[in-house]
């Protein structure tokens, strides 16, 4: 398989103006472009969303995700599998390791994440009348887990997780809704245009992202940030879905620390919902 380096140099020569300097950025620190997102590479490189991702094409991947993951697999040795992780490591020592990646993470994501925008978020799906969680690929399961919270609590939520469901869904939301939009990269296509619809239908829109500028941003009213790099193999960005989680479960207690009566009914009523599913 052709080295994604050697193939944007022997294509250089045949790339047009904008394309060379994207060019110019990847090869003089393809590191850094493992953890920029393609709003960012656009930006560091002056060029729009767009070109990065024909850029992404032309070297035959279907979009900048999976340049990224060609180049952090380029990068990765055959020794160093994630960070400071060996292949001499025990599953114990690597668990050891993860657990040092994941504080790391949550701490660099109580610098990102901005007090008074948590705040509007968590107020704005306590008093929506309906709430929407789109996440795909490796944001379904933290969609599916804001879902099954705010279900709890007796509000009216839904994980959309089919590209499909969300594009009809979003087109029926109101001024009284709330739609989140979880995406590690920001740069998730179907969820992007699911806030943007759900947006021109008034509905208050949040995305949980990782910090810097992203797509998804430009499409939300509230943005709650993350701090986690995907690198080498681990683009799965464990990292970065427990703190999607954590600021999730932030909201989740909010709301039962401001519900009063009605909230602490609900989680009465979905106790004892619950309480013949257990010996």
């Amino acid at each position: 398989m052709e080295s994604v380096l050697h193939k944007i140099r022997s294509l250089y020569g045949e790339m047009g103006p904008a394309e060379r300097k994207i060019a110019d950025c990847i090869l003089k620190n393809p590191d850094n472009i493992i953890s920029a997102s393609v709003s960012e590479l656009a930006s560091l490189s002056g060029c729009g969303d767009a070109t990065v991702v024909r850029f992404s094409r032309r070297l035959g991947f279907s979009g900048y995700q999976g340049l990224k993951i060609g180049i952090a697999g380029e990068l990765s040795s055959a020794s160093v599998l994630s960070g400071q992780i060996n292949k001499d490591d025990s599953c114990y020592d690597i668990f050891l390791k993860r657990i040092s990646d994941v504080a790391v993470a949550l701490n660099n994501t109580k610098t990102a994440l901005d007090a008074g925008e948590i705040e509007k978020a968590a107020t704005a799906v306590k008093n929506a009348t309906r709430i929407v969680i789109f996440g795909l690929g490796n944001s379904q399961s933290v969609a599916i887990d804001a879902q099954h919270k705010f279900l709890r609590l007796g509000l009216n939520a839904t994980a959309c997780c089919d590209n499909h469901m969300q594009a009809i869904i979003s087109a029926h939301l109101d001024e009284k809704s709330v739609a989140i939009g979880v995406s590690h990269s920001g740069s998730s296509r179907d969820t992007v245009e699911a806030l943007k619809a759900a947006r021109s239908c008034g509905a208050t829109t949040i995305c949980v992202t990782n910090y810097g500028a992203s797509p998804i941003t430009s499409q939300s009213d509230i943005c709650l940030f993350t701090k986690s790099e995907e690198t080498r193999h681990t683009i799965l960005a464990m990292s970065s879905r427990i703190a999607q989680l954590t600021i999730f479960d932030a909201i989740y207690t909010y709301i039962v620390a401001h519900g009063e009566g009605k909230t602490v009914q609900a989680i009465h009523d979905t106790e004892m919902a619950l309480r013949d599913k257990k010996y």
